[in-house]
């Protein structure tokens, strides 16, 4: 062979090796038990706490749940100490762990050394950041934002800003213990440019590269971390959207989405949501940026609200 049919042999195999690469690795998500096991004294093995940012209500709370029922205790963080309170009591009541709430609003900045002081001198083997805010709950484009300046501030204190702090704040524990696991909640929207969620999408997607480049920072250091990024999940976020085969439930969403953990510095959580990641990548932009498609999602959403 020629100079020309070795360069494109080579590129054929090279094109088949890297597409059946990802094949294996998408077919390894609908196995996540057989895949990437846990063993059963995982998450006790990493500290003795877990800390939940947003832990009041949704995924948060979810998380706090069931992070308690595997035997970890927690403290949860938001904004309104009556719901934490209460989420509190059904924990301990629940799981028999103990629970500390930090009253702490995140669309601000200037708590961070009150939180710092009242996590001082625990053992915490679990952070997950998932607090996180939408601009506006019926999507629109960018410069239609009510109260815009105000929404940009809140916007990058809350999805930005508290996850750098937090991981400020408890990655060197885990670092100097030489284990940890963090987990940062992006978002599914955050998988292509999305129009009407402009600024939404581009706060999840410095979750994701935040992730990732932290996670190679710390890896050899034996802390994990990972985004998840989901689609669909009955929140209040979402307006408690009525849970389907791709809408699911918080609750359902979290017990999925720990099985994945050992999957890597990225996962969207669930299967149903992998394939949805994978199906909107497919799309071409000149779709999906089209106004047609962000009429569309627009009435789609407002109809799922009830609005």
């Amino acid at each position: 062979m020629d100079f020309m049919e070795v360069f494109f042999v080579s590129l054929g195999t090279a094109v088949i090796v890297f597409y059946g690469v990802k094949m294996v690795r998408f077919a390894k998500m609908f196995h996540p038990r057989v895949w990437f096991p846990q063993p059963e004294s995982f998450f006790t093995s990493m500290g003795e706490w877990a800390v939940v940012t947003g832990g009041s209500d949704g995924i948060g709370r979810a998380y706090a749940f069931e992070l308690a029922g595997r035997g970890l205790n927690v403290v949860i963080l938001s904004r309104t100490k009556d719901k934490l309170d209460r989420v509190a009591l059904e924990i301990e009541e629940t799981t028999g762990q103990k629970v500390k709430v930090i009253v702490a609003d995140f669309t601000e900045d200037d708590m961070y050394e009150c939180i710092e002081a009242k996590l001082k001198g625990l053992n915490i083997g679990v952070l997950v950041n998932n607090v996180g805010i939408l601009p506006s709950h019926i999507p629109c484009k960018f410069l239609q934002t009510k109260d815009l300046e105000q929404k940009i501030t809140e916007v990058i204190n809350c999805n930005v800003k508290a996850l750098v702090k937090m991981c400020q704040i408890v990655l060197p524990g885990m670092e100097i213990r030489g284990k940890g696991m963090i987990v940062n909640i992006s978002s599914g929207v955050a998988s292509v440019p999305s129009p009407i969620y402009t600024m939404y999408c581009a706060s999840k997607v410095f979750v994701e590269r935040f992730s990732q480049g932290l996670q190679a920072e710390y890896k050899a250091k034996g802390v994990m971390i990972q985004a998840v990024a989901p689609f669909g999940v009955s929140t209040p976020m979402t307006g408690y959207q009525k849970p389907n085969m791709v809408t699911l439930t918080a609750e359902d969403f979290v017990r999925s989405s720990l099985e994945y953990l050992l999957a890597g510095d990225k996962t969207y959580g669930s299967i149903c949501h992998t394939v949805l990641g994978w199906m909107v990548k497919t799309v071409p932009k000149q779709i999906l940026h089209s106004e047609s498609m962000q009429d569309s999602l627009l009435e789609y959403v407002k109809k799922r609200l009830g609005k």
